[in-house]
Formats: C-alpha cells, structure tokens, sequence
C-alpha cells in the first residue's frame, strides 16, 4: 500500500508552504509525488469560463478530462472515498502521497503545522507523528518551521526506505476499508488471479493486475 502522510493544522499556520518545500525534498530523491488537498470550499473554480473543459461540464458530464501532451487533468464529482481508498484507486503505483487538511481520517499519519498559542490539534485527532512549530514543545520529532528538509528525511527513513522489500503481494479493499492479510493469503490470492488472467488472450507481459469485483443483486428476496 502507498505510504500516506497528511498535513494538518489550522487556517493559515502556514500548511501549504511547508507542503510545497517538503515535497520539492522529496522529488529532489527521485521519487514519485501525489498531492492531495482537503478543503471545505464549494464551487471551485478550476478551469476559465467559455473554455471546452467548463463547457462540456455545462452539458452535465460526469466527467471531464484534459489530456494535453504534458499533463492530464480531470473534473468528476466527489467519488464519496475515504483517503485510503482514494490513493488506492488513483494513486497506487506512486512512491508516497502528500495530503494538506484529512485531520479526522483514521488509519493515516499526520504532522501537525502550528504557531504561536493555537490549541494543539494532536491532543484532539489520533495519528499525529510528528509537530512542526515556532513554539517550545516537549515530545518526539518537532520540527521546527524552516526544517523542511529534516522533515523530508524524516518521511523518507519512516515510510520509504525498505518499504518496497515489504511491498505487498496483493492489497484488498471492500467497500473502500483495506483488509489485513496475511503473507500466504496474499500470495495464494496473487497466484489464482494472474492463473485466471495467464489463460485469456492478448494479455502480454504481466507486471500487475487490478481486479474490482462489484456485487450486484446482492440482498434479501
């Protein structure tokens, strides 16, 4: 599974800024990057006014998408995924994902960005790793504000060095909660799987296979 850490804080403690540095450490290794941001905000605007992406929203689309020669960019409605989930259906062959925001996401790690005397949001949220701060703060890993690239090292020993010598065999979700399995269950999942997809045709090399399996007609008669 993709490593996810979010950055939480309140309203301008400075999130974004530190988000953008830390990622930019984390390119500098070579690695692959997703950043997703949380916010609370309706009726963004993403793309101008008359241009054919808001245009083929305007007819009601369920999805528009932008393929242009250096990037991608794509307008769906809210899938209604938890974090996990999400990362697991777009953003499974990255190294890490950044999240900004996610403070009541359960199951991820969080650092916390806080000034001055703000109420400390590790004491309300669990998952809390690590504290970046201006202020004297007793605990494990704080940061301080311009140890962006300490910050960075500090993801990259935690969640990614040796993470790809554990990498799983095979990830489950159902109804968008990951499953824990154990290595042999993975293994003999694995296995029956790519049996099934060895024996159709036009297949070619297999590197990795997503399988997604929806019920249907399932419930009382």
């Amino acid at each position: 599974m993709v490593p996810i850490v979010s950055f939480i804080g309140w309203h301008d403690s400075g999130k974004t800024s530190i988000v953008s540095q830390v990622v930019t450490h984390l390119k500098d290794k070579g690695l692959r990057v997703a950043v997703i941001k949380s916010t609370k905000h309706t009726d963004i605007v993403f793309d101008q006014p008359g241009s054919d992406t808001d245009t083929y929203r305007k007819t009601g689309a369920d999805a528009v998408t932008l393929m242009a020669p250096d990037q991608m960019v794509m307008f769906a409605a809210n899938p209604d995924l938890n974090l996990v989930a999400l990362v697991h259906r777009f953003f499974h062959d990255y190294d890490i994902v950044i999240g900004e925001g996610f403070k009541h996401e359960r199951k991820i790690a969080k650092i916390e960005v806080t000034r001055g005397d703000a109420v400390l949001l590790r004491d309300q949220v669990n998952g809390v790793i690590a504290t970046i701060t201006d202020r004297q703060l007793s605990g494990d890993y704080i940061f301080r504000l311009d140890e962006s690239k300490e910050i960075a090292e500090f993801i990259i020993k935690k969640y990614i060095e040796g993470s790809r010598a554990k990498e799983e065999m095979a990830t489950l979700l159902v109804n968008g909660k990951k499953v824990p399995m154990k290595g042999f269950v993975q293994d003999a999942l694995a296995g029956t799987v790519q049996g099934f997809v060895k024996t159709l045709k036009q297949t070619g090399e297999i590197n990795e296979i997503d399988l997604k399996i929806k019920i249907i007609g399932q419930g009382s008669s």
